[in-house]
């Protein structure tokens, strides 16, 4: 299934003060003072720009950084990297393959037995979908990710 996931002015319109400078102006929102950092549901993280699939929940994990931290992308081509060399030093920041928002940034200080990559994100750059909500939120093809998931019957048993 193809989807078009440019950055649009009507949804930039909508962004809020924190989501803008964070997606549109490379911000960076403080440790543990953050919507995701903490989050243990099941489901998956979309670009709150654009919409696209960024990560899963099953990819998450706690990195002690106060920042929601993945292993990798939902998608190979879900994101891309980049230099960047601002605040004196080179780090690779990840932005979403589809409206060019900025995501955060990569580090090889992950855990080494997924990949050893740290996909270290701005929750301000995240919509979360829970499980439960995959199908009406129209990403019903990422379901299959869960369904063997403990997290799956978790989420699903909370949502009831």
């Amino acid at each position: 299934m193809s989807h078009d996931y440019r950055k649009t002015p009507e949804a930039v319109s909508r962004l809020t003060d924190s989501q803008f400078r964070v997606t549109q102006k490379d911000g960076t929102e403080p440790a543990f003072r953050n919507q995701y950092w903490d989050n243990h549901e099941a489901g998956i993280y979309v670009d709150v720009v654009s919409g696209q699939p960024l990560f899963s929940s099953i990819d998450k994990y706690d990195s002690g950084t106060g920042w929601p931290s993945f292993t990798k992308p939902i998608e190979v081509d879900a994101v891309r990297t980049k230099s960047d060399r601002t605040l004196w030093m080179t780090r690779t920041e990840v932005r979403s393959s589809g409206a060019d928002s900025h995501l955060g940034h990569v580090f090889d200080d992950g855990p080494t037995a997924a990949g050893g990559q740290r996909y270290c994100m701005n929750s301000a750059a995240l919509r979360f979908i829970p499980v439960a909500d995959l199908e009406r939120e129209g990403y019903g093809e990422y379901r299959a990710l869960f369904d063997t998931s403990t997290d799956t019957k978790a989420a699903e048993e909370n949502a009831s």
